[in-house]
């Protein structure tokens, strides 16, 4: 047993002190599980290769493919596919006393099996024949007449090469969350190499260093935004080759981004004919069986955590992805629906029993402590973000610490909050402490990347930040000379939103694509509802290359924004000094990295010699100003004046023009 006074995350939180019990049990059991498996594999990495295994594989040696599936509730497997013109009796599969069904067909045999080739293999049970992707195929596609999918060959002779040595960022995760399919400006699918030409540099412009990616892995319904995963180990078809994938991936390495995966390890897609539902004709063999097995919001299955073969498939996943594609690590989805029996559903966290006590779901959480390790493991500069909703505590902290390992959390509150001002309440009665409030608290210790908007508040049935503050008016009013009084304030509380939940909310920033501009509407994937089209599952660019538009001036704001908060690395700084909290004249100040951020939210209240405590006396000078002309504002401040403190009664004080709907930030010379 580890001993309490070595648990940190009980001596940072004495409200977690009556959870004793359950923090070290969380650490023992996650102890044990890691005894377990090194006992049994040698070591947590060796027990995440399954997929070294399992799968379709070429022997170069005995020049052939050897193709192996665990399916113990099966009858009988064959092979079938192209190679054998659908054969289905003529390929059969040899069971072994590990469940583990296996065939190997060499080059020299009548049927040869060669890149490119479609397969399937026909699982027998119960005297019903079905057919099945290979669970651990690495490419499938779909048919554009059937629109069937299929396992595929994927082999080819010349193989990606990579180019760049990049081995993780240093600085806090800047993110730039995307989706390659809505990535281009036509009206269609976008690819993974017209991404990486055209997007890419559009992103290091603006400053991220690191690239979220949605929808990579296989999913048979392109508009579940890739949440419905099919075919674990094979990057989406839709997009292009998994070479392309690679490309992208150097690419951005060679940018000096970072890559993670939108990771969707909480459920699957119920899919038969393209997903794991019913693989060996059973319901328990990767999920639960009955109603624990099933997502009722999800509409998906729910895996069992708690059996060692799930454990290694999706612990392989991982290991897979960081290989073979270099990702740089993981967002997980779902985590709450994860910790939880009851997935976080209609449940109010507002009390610590019920992240200890009621419903929690130990094998995941264990899970989840295994994913972790096995991930820093592989590269110590790994990023690992857990999406959770509940507030669980010692999400973002280390086993060691009491914790479940990952380097980050969304702060899910701070979106939710903006939209719900928006809706409801008129700027001029926002309350200052209310928003410091919502925007710094998080727990102690525990990283937080902060957003306004990510691609949730984007899709159909709400809408972008930017389309909340001047909806229809964008339609009409967006030209560089008509002045719109909409717009006007849209624009100027749409840079004050992001660079106030940027620089106060977390220690890293996420910004979904095309928001960081005020790209207009929704996001709305092509389905029977709207006649299967793309016209909202794109991106205009087209808006913001326009020098007539105003789309420009949020576009330089967004990269000067990053450009200071890169400056001092402001994200890897202590939490935020509180300075002067003025609802009054609804303006906040605060200090990060000595840095003086001022936030100014009144609509008309422009105050001259305005005057707060700073921290340090000395000269001080302008380094955002969201009033600047080139960002749409009113030119108010003179950015090159120095500002310099004033001692009154031993405190050093700073006098300034406080402009309305505006943000500055100032420096320390």
């Amino acid at each position: 047993m580890i001993e309490t006074k070595k648990i940190q995350l009980i001596a940072d939180d004495g409200w977690l002190a009556p959870y004793q019990y359950e923090i070290e049990d969380r650490q023992n059991r996650f102890l044990q599980t890691e005894e377990h498996i090194n006992l049994a594999h040698n070591n947590l990495i060796a027990f995440a290769s399954s997929h070294q295994y399992l799968g379709l594989h070429y022997d170069e040696v005995a020049k052939g493919w050897q193709y192996r599936e665990w399916a113990p509730n099966a009858e009988m497997l064959h092979l079938i596919g192209d190679f054998n013109d659908w054969n289905r009796t003529s390929h059969p599969m040899v069971r072994d006393e590990n469940d583990v069904w296996s065939i190997f067909v060499a080059d020299k045999d009548g049927a040869v099996m060669q890149h490119g080739q479609n397969i399937k293999v026909q699982v027998t049970c119960n005297g019903k024949q079905l057919d099945r992707i290979p669970a651990y195929i690495n490419y499938a596609t779909q048919d554009e007449k059937t629109k069937d999918f299929c396992g595929t060959i994927w082999s080819p002779k010349k193989q990606y090469k990579w180019k760049s040595g990049f081995k993780g960022i240093n600085a806090a995760p800047i993110i730039y969350e995307c989706h390659v399919g809505m990535s281009q400006e036509k009206e269609g699918l976008g690819t993974y190499r017209e991404f990486a030409d055209n997007t890419l540099p559009r992103i290091k412009k603006l400053g991220y260093n690191c690239l979220q990616m949605m929808a990579i892995k296989e999913h048979p319904y392109y508009g579940s935004f890739g949440y419905h995963v099919s075919n674990y180990f094979a990057a989406s078809s839709r997009f292009g080759t998994p070479e392309d994938l690679k490309y992208l991936v150097d690419k951005a390495h060679e940018l000096g981004i970072a890559v993670i995966m939108d990771l969707v390890h909480s459920h699957a897609v119920k899919n038969e004919a393209e997903g794991l539902n019913n693989f060996d004709g059973s319901e328990g063999q990767y999920f639960h069986e009955g109603g624990r097995g099933y997502h009722n919001q999800w509409d998906s299955k729910l895996f069992n955590y708690g059996k060692k073969e799930v454990q290694q498939f999706l612990l392989s996943n991982l290991r897979y992805w960081m290989e073979e594609y270099r990702m740089d690590g993981f967002r997980f989805d779902g985590v709450t629906s994860m910790m939880y029996h009851h997935h976080g559903s209609f449940v109010a966290f507002d009390h610590y029993d019920k992240y200890f006590k009621e419903g929690v779901d130990w094998d995941a959480v264990v899970y989840l402590q295994l994913a972790n390790r096995l991930i820093h493991k592989l590269n110590p500069n790994a990023i690992t973000i857990a999406e959770d909703n509940s507030g669980m505590p010692g999400l973002a902290r280390t086993i060691e610490d009491g914790g479940i390992g990952f380097d980050y959390r969304l702060g899910m509150g701070v979106p939710d909050y903006w939209i719900k001002l928006l809706k409801h309440i008129a700027d001029e009665d926002w309350d200052m402490n209310e928003i410091w409030s919502e925007l710094s608290n998080r727990r102690y210790k525990e990283k937080t990347i902060g957003y306004a908007e990510s691609h949730d508040q984007a899709l159909v049935g709400d809408k972008s930040i930017a389309f909340w503050l001047m909806d229809k008016e964008m339609y009409w009013h967006m030209k560089v000379e008509d002045e719109n009084m909409v717009v006007e304030r849209g624009i100027a509380l749409h840079k004050m939103i992001r660079c106030i939940t940027a620089s106060l909310s977390g220690e890293g920033y996420l910004n979904f694509i095309g928001n960081e501009f005020g790209h207009p509407e929704w996001v709305d994937f092509p389905r029977e509802g709207n006649n299967w089209s793309y016209k909202y599952a794109r991106r205009q660019w087209s808006l913001v290359d326009n020098e007539s538009l105003k789309y420009k001036w949020l576009n330089d704001f967004d990269a000067k924004m990053i450009e200071v908060l890169k400056s001092g690395d402001v994200l890897n700084s202590n939490f935020a000094n509180q300075l002067n909290v003025d609802n009054h004249n609804n303006v906040l100040v605060f200090e990060r990295a000595n840095k003086i951020f001022v936030f100014n939210f009144s609509p008309n209240a422009s105050i001259p010699d305005y005057k707060f405590r700073v921290p340090n006396a000395g000269d001080y000078q302008v380094v955002l100003n969201s009033d600047a002309i080139e960002f749409g504002g009113h030119n108010r401040i003179d950015e090159q004046m120095t500002y310099t403190t004033q001692d009154e009664n031993g405190n050093a004080m700073l006098s300034i023009y406080c402009t309305s709907r505006s943000c500055l930030v100032f420096e320390l010379v």
